[in-house]
């Protein structure tokens, strides 16, 4: 789905609930990994100029999680270790977007370049 508003975003946290319900994973996974979707799909909004964002429902060894991949346009992110850090923000937040993402949910891969933008992979399972 395109990332391009406000809108985008909460389509993105529908999407992401539906996912999570659809492998069962309890209310509290499910709203961890929707409040991580929320933000990276609102930074490729705000900072990445748009982007898109897939989701896939994957299954390996019995156990099912659902994986969304969020990519953007933008400038990238000079400094990701930093961008990581709690407090840091070139923005007007809190400075706590990127690492509050990466800490609800199991899996956390971020890649980013001046010449390409962003792309950050979270996955969480339904345990």
């Amino acid at each position: 789905m395109t990332l391009a508003s406000a809108q985008d975003v909460a389509y993105a946290r529908e999407a992401a609930k539906r996912a999570m319900t659809e492998i069962g994973a309890s209310t509290v996974r499910r709203t961890k990994f929707v409040t991580a979707v929320s933000e990276i799909a609102r930074n490729a909004v705000i900072y990445g100029r748009g982007g898109r964002i897939v989701f896939e429902i994957r299954e390996q060894g019995g156990v099912r999680s659902v994986v969304a991949e969020c990519s953007d346009r933008g400038p990238g992110i000079a400094d990701v270790a930093m961008a990581l850090t709690d407090g840091y923000s070139t923005g007007k937040g809190l400075g706590r977007g990127l690492g509050g993402a990466k800490r609800l949910v199991d899996r956390f891969e971020i890649r980013s370049s001046e010449t390409t933008g962003t792309v950050v992979i979270l996955e969480s399972r339904a345990r």
